[in-house]
């Protein structure tokens, strides 16, 4: 039997490892560049299952504009400088108009009047009487329980939220809030 020499049993580890590191880095590029590996597959599979999907109803953006301009409208018609908000589900701002002459806080009640009404799902005015029994309801962030809020729903369940703010009373300010939810239905 010949003997191998320790430098000929070096050079030839060198390029058996050599050839099994590109056997392995051909078969994981393969793989990567293959659709049709396992966790590939899962994931389409759980994709069409939508057990892991929510679908979620909201106005678009085209409903909410013409939800507040129609709010707007009927402070205007009323003489009544306001600022109108349409936030989604969410609470997100959606649309944000200031009116002509509407103070200078009023964009930001608005905005927080309509978060609480689509929170609550429920006109702000309602929701202000609920303090004398939970008064502590007035500390949650991003709240205002004044009237002048109110849900928008689809199926009983809120959707959207309107808030006015700059009238002289939470009434008026409701009732133009109420009027950007009507248009909703025309």
């Amino acid at each position: 039997m010949k003997k191998t020499s320790v430098r000929a049993k070096v050079l030839t580890g060198t390029v058996a490892a050599a050839a099994l590191a590109a056997a392995t880095v051909g078969a994981v590029s393969a793989s990567a560049e293959s659709t049709d590996t396992p966790a590939v597959a899962a994931a389409a599979k759980a994709d069409t299952q939508n057990r892991n999907l929510t679908q979620t109803t909201g106005l678009t953006i085209e409903a909410a504009t013409k939800a507040a301009q129609a709010t707007l409208d009927a402070a205007a018609k009323a003489s009544q400088h306001v600022s109108v908000a349409v936030v989604d589900r969410d609470g997100i701002t959606r649309v944000l108009l200031k009116g002509d002459g509407a103070g200078p806080q009023s964009p930001e009640s608005a905005e927080r009047k309509a978060f609480t009404a689509v929170s609550w799902n429920a006109p702000t005015s309602e929701l202000a009487k609920r303090l004398a029994q939970a008064p502590n309801l007035k500390d949650i962030p991003g709240t205002l329980f004044l009237a002048g809020g109110a849900p928008v729903q689809a199926k009983g369940a809120p959707i959207a939220g309107i808030g006015v703010a700059g009238a002289p009373s939470g009434d008026l300010d409701e009732q133009f809030a109420q009027a950007g939810v009507a248009a909703l239905g025309k």
